[in-house]
């Protein structure tokens, strides 16, 4: 084992993992350096020990990488909200495209007959959905609005964030101050916002209420910024707005190419990139090919993102979602947009047992859309499903790869194509795309 070092050490970078972690290349354990690049010289000190890797902050680069670039954000390297502004855009996607490549051959001993291109889109100013931490710290004679640190779980003193969606992007200061007016500047720990199509709205949570001062000057700052503001005292069913105090019309967003529009509440799951949505949807119902007489199955459907738009396609589609007032959300959208026969259910996913009826119903095409632990259990029944052709949207590579596994080597799938969806430029997040066919 490797001494404990605290002094500085010199070494070229190997290699580099899909967070932007240089692997030194060194005799004995591992050794991570945040921020360095493949090819790169550099000077680094070990922080963090542990049994078969050590984790080391990056001190000087000695010959820098081609790909190297000077990062947007001033707070990089800070705010554990971004990864990779440090490196180029197309390298960015180089690495991410090399996670999936790596976890489909080593976790699911497969390959896919082809690669998709990437979806791309805007690289900055593109995340319409985030939480904001918020502390009020007297050591710093302001409150902190932000993501958490890379290495600690402190808040980021930070003032703009170039990933935030317009008008979030520039409103961290207004935010901190607005706070800091505030009796209860102390007991605010969160802020949910979310930037829709028609209005941009931010759910506060607090622990105590606010007095009527403190409402005035909340609404004030929903006025000036043109957002609206909820108040969220206890869990998601307490969530009420406080301004504009006449009832508005709900927070939507459109899928042109399909002519739909859904409506989601300020906290509900969306993805947060509008633009490569628009883009990811047209692309998974292109890849999924359904006929006008097909049956379609859309599982983990959430509020209708993929449902609806196949009901434009197919004769009928189901979604099943384990979140009940997704499920509803899903249906009256259904509703709001005529299409009757997209119908939705409500069941865990994670815990069914083959004997579901919705599994012994014939369905000609299967969407997957699951969150980071992936399909295992549905996967684990795919022959009572029996669909000819499946699309599977992942936002954990290696869950996929899991999955694809079990898909082509145990139920006679082949892996047609695969690629990867750039949701989340500058971060370590890989989200991807796979087609199999029967």
């Amino acid at each position: 084992m490797a001494r404990r070092r605290r002094e500085a050490e010199t070494a070229r970078i190997a290699s580099v993992t899909h967070d932007g972690r240089g692997i030194a290349d060194t005799s004995g354990k591992k050794v991570f350096v945040a921020g360095a690049l493949a090819g790169e010289q550099v000077r680094y000190m070990r922080r963090k020990f542990r049994r078969k890797f050590d984790e080391a902050e990056l001190l000087e680069i000695i010959e820098a990488s081609p790909d190297r670039i000077e990062a947007r954000c001033e707070a990089f390297g800070r705010c554990g909200g971004c990864a990779l502004q440090h490196v180029s855009v197309d390298q960015q996607r180089a690495i991410k495209f090399q996670t999936l490549r790596d976890n489909l051959e080593r976790i699911g001993n497969v390959e896919p007959e082809r690669w998709l291109d990437a979806l791309t889109g805007p690289d900055w100013n593109y995340r319409r959905r985030a939480r904001l931490a918020v502390k009020d710290v007297t050591a710093k004679g302001r409150v902190l609005v932000g993501f958490r640190e890379r290495h600690a779980p402190f808040i980021t003193d930070m003032h703009r964030c170039e990933v935030l969606a317009q008008p979030l992007d520039g409103l961290i200061d207004a935010l901190s101050e607005l706070i800091g007016e505030l009796s209860i500047s102390a007991r605010l720990p969160q802020i949910e916002v979310a930037v829709a199509e028609n209005a941009v709205a931010l759910v506060f949570r607090v622990l105590d209420p606010p007095n009527e001062e403190d409402c005035s000057a909340l609404r004030r700052f929903a006025d000036r910024h043109d957002v609206r503001v909820y108040l969220q005292p206890g869990g998601l069913d307490s969530i009420e707005i406080l301004h504009p105090p006449e009832a508005p019309e709900p927070l939507r967003y459109t899928l042109p190419d399909f002519d739909v529009h859904i409506e989601f509440e300020p906290v509900d799951f969306v993805q947060v990139n509008s633009d490569i949505n628009r883009r990811m949807v047209a692309a998974a119902i292109e890849l999924l090919v359904p006929e006008a007489q097909d049956r379609v199955l859309d599982l983990y459907c959430g509020i209708g993102n993929f449902s609806l738009p196949l009901a434009r396609r197919a004769a009928a589609v189901l979604g099943i979602e384990g979140d009940s007032n997704l499920v509803r959300r899903a249906a009256s959208n259904a509703a709001d947009n005529g299409l009757g026969h997209a119908q939705f259910r409500c069941a865990d996913l994670a815990a069914i047992d083959g004997s579901e009826s919705w599994l012994r119903e014939p369905w000609d095409r299967l969407l997957l859309d699951p969150a980071r632990s992936g399909a295992a259990e549905v996967v684990q029944h795919i022959d009572k499903i029996g669909p000819r052709r499946i699309v599977y949207v992942s936002c954990h590579p290696g869950t996929l790869a899991r999955d694809a596994g079990v898909l082509v080597n145990d139920a006679g799938y082949r892996l047609e194509a695969a690629g990867i969806i750039d949701m989340f430029p500058h971060t370590a997040h890989v989200e991807s795309i796979a087609v199999f066919k029967k």
